[in-house]
């Protein structure tokens, strides 16, 4: 009986109401199946409370797995349950964030990415970590391999291998990648550390190479290691199926961005008068030469005025930020999707994230340590927090800070 009812819901392109007097002669002829599911749902609630209340208990954890693909299908069949739902989350941070650190891939929770900002970051970023395949990094071998998508990187004629060959080797291969003399990306004049696809045709074989540097921006991620680059805001919307608009152009063309700001605020007389002189054409250089784009069809012969400059606009920015780079940005997230353990969750990645957390992921922060924060998500293996040797550690980590600190 769910089934129905769920497609009730679906064809009707809403949630049912709590109330089902309401719009009596509207509702479907099985009330109190619907009555009675809404039940069920508050049963579930309870015991996915009680169970979240009793998280530290083994015994839980597989209840509390269970019930939560059931409270999702429950909650989007009523008006509003599903906010009640996630307002219920945010209540038990905590809990939630055990829960889904114990979560298998075969557990159904990447559904709460939708409601990113219900869960804290360390279950956003558990659940986005989980999308990358178990990787086992095999240093001992002297040679560069791959093993269970981990891998091992060894320099020419240099004997040091591990972690942080690993690290130098994601940083040189990036910076190559990215850099705006090999035409693949362009920086941001702003910050330099920014990057977006390049506008500019490129050769066919070049494609390949931007699902290469969507592989390696993957396997970055995955080995938790901070390359020195990041993306601009045109790139990471597009990446994650975002609209582009007039602000989100800001750092990657501040002179575009401050060419159609002047426009918008032109005096309309002005504008009518045709005092810019402009058609809906996009005019710029290709291989030393110009060529002209219309927007539109019969976009050169369309006078840009007062009614129709917000339309121009638009159409200027999804040409140049959006149509010139959707090829590039397809095979980039073709290769992105390559490292993922399942093809198809690479929009889903970059949907659950903002951009600064990617920041943080690829850059890292320039601030200071907080001991503090360092100290309480920490995960000891084979130690306990009080014992002896965790005890030094924090000691003379805090010692060399403070000594370091005073010169």
């Amino acid at each position: 009986m769910l089934r129905p009812i769920e497609d009730h819901v679906r064809l009707k392109g809403q949630s049912l109401p709590l109330n089902m007097d309401d719009d009596f002669d509207n509702q479907p002829c099985y009330l109190l199946e619907i009555d009675f599911f809404r039940t069920v749902y508050a049963s579930l609630r309870t015991e996915f409370i009680l169970c979240l209340w009793k998280i530290r208990d083994d015994v839980c954890y597989g209840k509390a797995f269970n019930y939560t693909p059931e409270l999702k299908k429950f909650s989007k069949i009523y008006l509003n349950y599903e906010d009640h739902l996630f307002s219920m989350v945010r209540n038990f941070q905590y809990h939630v964030d055990t829960l889904v650190r114990l979560s298998k891939r075969s557990d159904d929770l990447l559904w709460l990415l939708e409601h990113k900002n219900s869960i804290s970051s360390n279950s956003r970023g558990y659940l986005l970590m989980k999308m990358f395949p178990e990787g086992k990094l095999d240093f001992v071998k002297q040679h560069k391999m791959l093993i269970d998508s981990g891998l091992s990187v060894e320099f020419k004629n240099e004997e040091a291998v591990g972690y942080g060959v690993l690290r130098e080797w994601f940083f040189m291969i990036c910076q190559e990648l990215f850099d705006p003399k090999g035409s693949l990306f362009l920086a941001c004049p702003r910050d330099r550390r920014r990057f977006f696809p390049n506008p500019a045709p490129v050769d066919h074989w070049h494609r390949n190479y931007f699902a290469f540097a969507g592989r390696v921006i993957a396997l970055a991620l995955m080995h938790k290691v901070q390359v020195g680059i990041s993306f601009d805001r045109v790139f990471f919307l597009q990446l994650a199926g975002g609209v582009i608009s007039l602000e989100d152009i800001r750092d990657a063309d501040p002179a575009m961005y401050n060419s159609c700001k002047r426009i918008l605020e032109m005096d309309a007389d002005s504008v009518d008068s045709d005092a810019l002189g402009l058609t809906f054409v996009r005019e710029f250089e290709e291989f030393g030469s110009k060529r002209v784009v219309e927007l539109c069809p019969g976009g050169n012969s369309i006078i840009v005025n007062s009614k129709n400059r917000q339309e121009y606009i638009e159409l200027l920015i999804q040409d140049c930020f959006v149509k010139s780079i959707a090829e590039k940005i397809s095979y980039f997230t073709h290769g992105f999707g390559d490292i993922l353990y399942e093809r198809g969750l690479q929009k889903i990645f970059f949907q659950s994230l903002e951009l600064k957390d990617l920041d943080l992921m690829l850059l890292g922060s320039g601030e200071a340590v907080s001991v503090k924060d360092w100290k309480e998500h920490t995960d000891y293996h084979g130690y306990k927090e009080n014992d002896d040797q965790i005890c030094w550690f924090w000691e003379v980590y805090s010692y060399r800070r403070i000594v370091f600190s005073t010169f």
